[in-house]
C-alpha cells in the first residue's frame, strides 16, 4: 500500500471519530460520556481476592530493572573481516568471521556494522554470551542487511532434525483442497532464521519425539510453594545455588485427568488435547527462576511463581543451558518480494531467531518483506523493542513469542498483513506485548499448547473489515493443532484495548461483537473501548471490566512495574 493511502485510510478513521464524537448518537459507547476510571480488578480488595491478576512487572531484561549496557570491552568491525557496503557482493564469510573472532575474546564484544546495504545468504550463528550486533541505525542512511535468497537455499540446519521428523511423524501438512495444496510444513514456518541466537550445541525445543528426548538434570524437587509467592521448599537444596537461573518444571504424569491439568484450566469443563499427558516425562509447564536466596531447604527465586508447587505435581528445579548479554539492534532486514505462499508453507525469510538466551534485547530494528521478524523459542527476560515491520509482502508472525517465559515487547508498529500479528504460542508464560499498534487484519493471537498468564497491553488496532454487514469482528484467534487445545491457560490478559473501526455509518446504533475464541480460560479482558460502541464475547469464565470504557491508566505493565520498583 502506498503513503497516499494510508494517509487516505488515517484520514478516514480521523474523520469517522470526529463525527462520532460530535454527532453524540452513541449514547452506548460510554467512552464518550464518562472520565477514565481505575479497574476495580487493581483497586477493590474483595475484587482482588476473588480474581487472581498475574504480576507481569518481571517481563523484560533484567526483569525490567537495569538498562542495557552502555560500555564493552572490545569493538570489531565487519569492513576488518571482508564486507563492504553496497558492492552487491555476498558478505556472509565476513559476518561469520567477525563472529569467530569474538569467540576469541573475553567479556563483552561489539561487532559494528557501518552504514549501507550488506548482503547475506547464510545462516550467522552468535553462540556466545556478551556478544552485540550493532548497526548505525534503522532508517536511510542506516545499517541495511539484505538477504537475497530464503533459508530454503541454505543446507538444513542441524538443529532443525528433531522440528523435520516431528513435521514427518504428525504428518503435519497444509491441505487445501480448493486451492491444490497438499504439502508437508515448512521447517521455517516457525522456526530458524539468518541471525540465530543460541548456546551451542543446545538442544533448544522438544517435540515430543521420544527418539528425541534428552535426560533432565534435576536439582531438587518441589515439596510446596505457592502461587505468586517468592519461595519453594524442595527436598534437598545442595545442589542449587544462588545467582544461578533454573527452570523449573511442572510434569503432568497422571494422565488426562490430573488433577494439574485441571488446575492449569481453572477447573472449566473444557475439551483438552491429548498432547498434555502422552509425553508424561517432558515438563508441561517450565518457568525460568534467578535463584536469590536458600535458606536450608527454602529456595528463594527473583519473580513469582506461575503455580502452586505441590507433591502430586511433580515439580523440580531443573538445568537450564543458556547463554546471556546478546543484544541485536540499530539494523534494517531486507528480503526481496516474493510471492505470497499457503500458510506454513514459508520460504524462510525470516531475520531474527533467538533461543537459549537470558537477558538479552533487540531494539531499533526494522523488516521489510519478511516471513517473520523475531522468533523466540527457550528465552527469558529478554526485551524486544521499537521494531517495524512493512512491506507488501503478507508475513506469517511480526515478533512471535515461542516456548519463551519473562519476554517483553514493546513499541512494535505493524504496517504490513501479518498472518498473526501478535501470537503467544505453545508454552509461553508471563509475556507481554505493550504499546503496539495493528494497522492491517489485526488479530490477538493465542495459540494453545499451554500458553498462560500472558499480556496484551495498550494496543491499538485499525480494522477495515465492513464490520457494519455482520456487526462482529473476530479479533481474538486460537492458533495451533487441536492435540494442543484449548486456546490458552487461565489468567491470560488483555488490557487496555484501543479498536479504529473504519467506514461505520452514522446511523448504525447496535454495538459491535467482538469474538474468535470460545475456549479460552478465565481470560481477563479490562479496558476495551473503539470508536464505536462493543460488545465482547470470550468463553469460559471470562471477568471482563471497563468494556467501553477508557482505563485510568495506559499500561498494566508499567503500572505494575512502577509499583514494584517503589517497594524496593
Amino acid at each position: 500500500m502506498g503513503n497516499k493511502s494510508k494517509k487516505e485510510r488515517k484520514n478516514k478513521y480521523l474523520f469517522n471519530t470526529k463525527v462520532l464524537v460530535f454527532v453524540g448518537v452513541f449514547v452506548l459507547n460510554t467512552a464518550f460520556s464518562q472520565e477514565a476510571k481505575m479497574p476495580e480488578i487493581l483497586v477493590n480488595k474483595k475484587v482482588i481476592k476473588e480474581n487472581y491478576l498475574p504480576d507481569f512487572s518481571f517481563a523484560g531484561y533484567h526483569f525490567g530493572e537495569k538498562e542495557t549496557p552502555k560500555q564493552y570491552d572490545h569493538y570489531l568491525n565487519v569492513t576488518d573481516f571482508g564486507a563492504k557496503p553496497n558492492d552487491d557482493i555476498d558478505d556472509s564469510k565476513a559476518f561469520i568471521d567477525a563472529v569467530k573472532k569474538a569467540d576469541e575474546l573475553e567479556g563483552y564484544v561489539v561487532i559494528n556494522i557501518p552504514s549501507g546495504k550488506f548482503n547475506i545468504s547464510k545462516i550467522i550463528y552468535i553462540n556466545r554470551s556478551k556478544t552485540v550486533l550493532r548497526g548505525v541505525g534503522a532508517g536511510e542512511k542506516g545499517t541495511v542487511l539484505y538477504f537475497q535468497r530464503s533459508l530454503r537455499f541454505v543446507q538444513d540446519p542441524p538443529e532443525h532434525e528433531e522440528l523435520m521428523a516431528y513435521l514427518s511423524v504428525f504428518d503435519k501438512k497444509q491441505r487445501e483442497p480448493q486451492n491444490g495444496v497438499d504439502n508437508t510444513f515448512s521447517q521455517y514456518s516457525w522456526s530458524g532464521a539468518f541471525i540465530w541466537v543460541a548456546k551451542k550445541g543446545k538442544f533448544y525445543k522438544s517435540y515430543n519425539i521420544p527418539k528425541y528426548n534428552q535426560p533432565i538434570t534435576t536439582y531438587a524437587k518441589g515439596l510446596s510453594g505457592k502461587q505468586g509467592d517468592f519461595k519453594i521448599q524442595v527436598d534437598d537444596a545442595s545442589k542449587v545455588k544462588v545467582g544461578e537461573t533454573y527452570k523449573l518444571c511442572w510434569f503432568n504424569k497422571d494422565g488426562k485427568e490430573g488433577s494439574f491439568l485441571k488446575h492449569l484450566y481453572d477447573n472449566q469443563n473444557i475439551e483438552i488435547g491429548k498432547h498434555h499427558w502422552d509425553n508424561p516425562e517432558s515438563p508441561l509447564v517450565t518457568q525460568m527462576v534467578l535463584v536469590t536466596k536458600i535458606d536450608k531447604n527454602t529456595v528463594y527465586i527473583k519473580a513469582p511463581l506461575l503455580h502452586d508447587i505441590k507433591t502430586d505435581w511433580h515439580c523440580a528445579i531443573t538445568e537450564w543451558e543458556h547463554i546471556e548479554e546478546v543484544g541485536i539492534e540499530n539494523i534494517a532486514f531486507e528480503f526481496p518480494l516474493y510471492p505470497d505462499l499457503p500458510h506454513h508453507l514459508e520460504e524462510g525469510n525470516n531475520a531474527i531467531y533467538l533461543t537459549s538466551l537470558m537477558n538479552g534485547w533487540v531494539k531499533n530494528v526494522r523488516f521489510k518483506n519478511a516471513d517473520s521478524g523475531i522468533l523466540t523459542d527457550d528465552i527469558s527476560n529478554v526485551t524486544i523493542q521499537d521494531v517495524i515491520t512493512y512491506g507488501d509482502k503478507l508475513a506469517h508472525y511480526s515478533v512471535s513469542m515461542g516456548e519463551v517465559h519473562n519476554v517483553l515487547v514493546e513499541n512494535l508498529y505493524i504496517k504490513n498483513k501479518v498472518r498473526h500479528p501478535l501470537s503467544f504460542n505453545t508454552r509461553s508464560t508471563k509475556c507481554v506485548y505493550t504499546n503496539c499498534t495493528i494497522e492491517q487484519q489485526p488479530i490477538l493471537d493465542q495459540h494453545s499448547g499451554a500458553n498462560q498468564q500472558n499480556l496484551f497491553d495498550n494496543i491499538k488496532v485499525y480494522i477495515d473489515a465492513p464490520v457494519h454487514e455482520t456487526l462482529k469482528y473476530p479479533l481474538f484467534k486460537s492458533g495451533g493443532s487441536k492435540f494442543w487445545h484449548p486456546a490458552h491457560g487461565a489468567f491470560s490478559t488483555m488490557f487496555n484495548i484501543d479498536i479504529n473501526f473504519a467506514n461505520i455509518p452514522e446511523s448504525l446504533n447496535k454495538p459491535i461483537l467482538l469474538n474468535g475464541i470460545i475456549n479460552g480460560i478465565s481470560a481477563r479482558l479490562i479496558g476495551f473501548h473503539a470508536n464505536h460502541p462493543i460488545k465482547i464475547d470470550y468463553t469460559p469464565n471470562a471477568y471482563i471490566e471497563n468494556q467501553n470504557q477508557i482505563p485510568a491508566i495506559s499500561s498494566l505493565y508499567n503500572y505494575q512495574l512502577q509499583n514494584r520498583l517503589k517497594k524496593k
